[in-house]
């Protein structure tokens, strides 16, 4: 049975999805239910006002329902937290949408416009803005509101049938995982560890504000900080600002200048603290973020967007980025299992580069992942002709690794030797730019295959050009300015056209693309596909008894029983080292371990 559902709640100016996440919105005190439109498989939708919704709710079988809506996070997360049901299965089409047409807008409103671009009869409507602020509905305004819902309801089914042949089980396996994982989230939060870092965050930015000497507003403000500076005999560096045109301040956090700024003039270093301590409290909003979005049984829910990238990687959302917590900070420590549970990590190794060689026909460099070699210290032997290895040799096997993962997309010498220099991918390394020119050269001429792919990969995808092109090569279909995976879903390059020798496509601007880059998002396409792959075979094995809580890049996260962690590890790692039918031949190897914490 499939339930097309969507909810109508009371916002107001202060109130809303744009100033709270989901989590605090339904958890605030302001929240309620002004009614719901439902539904069920071809049936007309019927509204369900505020008195009627629960009862409405509660008369559907949900263990054998499938929820339908457009963005189904925040519906779902309401039936789930609101009225305690759980649905058999979770189907997203704003999801459906991000996976067939990615980098394009999945809005309701724009996806009705692009499926039924002839039809001016299936639009969203505009009637919600009607109830900003009112607590109680009047019949006119609830008819109103009803309309709107009920035309929404019926989009959203319409838009479900009309993608759902565009879309594998696996992929629709994949958004139900997503949904799940945020709807009904199983990780506990530690909300003493949380408010601990939280206030040490805001302490020592105290701290460091007292010590430069200066009140936080002069600290705050471009103008007064740069009067400051002015008064101090410095030169303030500026640059052109990209809305404007006009030249600014360039006293951010991130400009080069500032930075060259701070260590011209580090006898000042307290006053440079201190400015970025009052421009920067990204720790302090997180952590609050974390401890706002953990519901009431404790529990914090992993909020995770479907197909975020144009090669199907998964995004962070809700203003909480869990893609991106560094290895044992904090954050990453304060979540945990139940009592009875572990957490425990499994995280495929070098599957960019190892997916790489595959496709590039790298035999030499494929066998020496199979049987395990250390491929950074091999290709630093090859820079130094003498043997390289990690403990004795730690800088040139760490130019080793930064060489094998960083230049099979084409980057050049200058740009080798400037991420060398800055640190980009590690510990700053100094190094004359002609040895940067050699390394790039020697790693071209070493994995040969490698450029002959970029090469391969950009002549194809120029050949889709033609309207009557299609080919396969490998697990890949090149036709209609787009590359086919093997999940049936597509790398797309909206509008490509070639522009003085160069080829372009659209996203919500205007890309160039070349060998290099193509090769990068097929690699990251398929290196998506094993990770996705091993979630599901993880999801599905009973066996297991246990739940995926989370996914960060290349990690599965997987809430499971304390007892013989060995054996349930075992099972992860054989789940993520299986490989595809369509690369049987493709090495893999995964590694973890189990905690109370999300402590790798």
């Amino acid at each position: 049975m499939n339930v097309t559902l969507d909810f109508e709640t009371y916002f107001d100016s202060k109130y809303s999805l744009t100033k709270l996440t989901t989590m605090e919105y339904v958890a605030h005190d302001n929240f309620f239910v002004q009614g719901v439109g439902i539904k069920i498989d071809d049936e007309p939708c019927e509204w369900y006002g505020a008195d009627e919704s629960e009862e409405a709710i509660n008369s559907i079988n949900w263990s054998e329902a499938t929820l339908i809506c457009h963005n189904t996070m925040f519906d779902g997360y309401i039936l789930t937290q609101h009225y305690n049901v759980k649905p058999n299965y979770y189907v997203d089409t704003a999801a459906m949408s991000r996976a067939c047409y990615p980098g394009q807008s999945a809005r309701l409103k724009d996806v009705a416009v692009r499926l039924f671009p002839d039809d001016e009869a299936l639009r969203k409507g505009d009637a919600l803005v009607e109830t900003k602020g009112v607590t109680e509905l009047d019949p006119e305004l609830e008819e109103a509101l009803a309309e709107y819902c009920i035309q929404d309801t019926e989009l959203t089914h319409l838009l479900y049938k009309e993608m759902k042949a565009s879309i594998i089980k696996d992929e629709f396996d994949l958004i139900d995982l997503t949904c799940r994982m945020f709807c009904e989230p199983k990780m506990v939060a530690d909300l003493e560890q949380l408010t601990a870092y939280r206030d040490s965050e805001i302490a020592n930015s105290k701290r460091l504000i007292e010590a430069s000497g200066h009140p936080r507003e002069v600290l705050s403000s471009n103008k007064q900080f740069s009067e400051l500076l002015e008064s101090m005999g410095i030169t303030v560096p500026v640059k052109i600002s990209p809305t404007t045109g006009k030249e600014i301040p360039a006293l951010g956090k991130s400009d080069k200048a500032f930075t060259q700024l701070q260590a011209m003039y580090p006898q000042h270093k307290a006053l440079w603290e201190g400015r970025v301590a009052v421009k920067s409290r990204i720790k302090e909003t997180r952590a609050q973020r974390f401890i706002d979005a953990t519901n009431k049984h404790g529990t914090i829910s992993a909020p995770l967007r479907y197909y975020a990238a144009h090669t199907g990687r998964f995004g962070g959302t809700e203003k909480i980025n869990m893609q991106n917590m560094p290895r044992n900070s904090p954050l990453r420590l304060a979540l945990g299992a139940p009592d009875d549970q572990l957490m425990y990590v499994a995280d495929l190794s070098n599957i960019e580069a190892r997916m790489l060689a595959w496709l590039a026909g790298e035999d030499e460099l494929i066998e020496q992942f199979r049987n395990g070699d250390d491929i950074y210290s091999n290709f630093a032997s090859k820079i130094y002709k003498r043997p390289i290895n990690k403990n004795d040799d730690p800088v040139e096997r760490f130019i080793g690794k930064t060489a094998v993962l960083g230049l099979g997309y084409g980057m050049g010498a200058n740009k080798f030797h400037a991420t060398l220099e800055a640190g980009a991918m590690g510990p700053p390394v100094k190094m004359q730019p002609q040895e940067a020119g050699s390394i790039v050269r020697g790693y071209r001429n070493a994995f040969s295959g490698v450029p002959l792919l970029w090469k391969k990969l950009e002549d194809k995808l120029t050949q889709t050009l033609n309207p009557t092109f299609n080919e396969h090569w490998r697990c890949l279909k090149f036709n209609n300015s787009s590359i086919e995976l093997p999940n049936k879903l597509a790398l797309v390059y909206k509008n490509l056209t070639i522009d003085k020798g160069s080829l372009t496509y659209e996203t919500r601007k205007q890309e160039t693309t070349w060998g290099g880059k193509i090769t990068e998002n097929v690699v990251q396409a398929l290196s998506r596909i094993i990770i996705t792959d091993g979630m599901l075979r993880i999801a599905r094995d009973e066996t297991l008894k246990g739940n995926i809580v989370l996914t960060v890049h290349d990690e599965i996260i997987f809430l499971g029983p304390n007892k013989e962690p060995h054996v349930t590890m075992e099972k992860l790692i054989a789940h993520m080292c299986t490989p595809p039918v369509w690369a049987p031949d493709l090495p893999l190897h995964a590694e973890g371990g189990y905690d109370k914490r999300y402590s790798k």
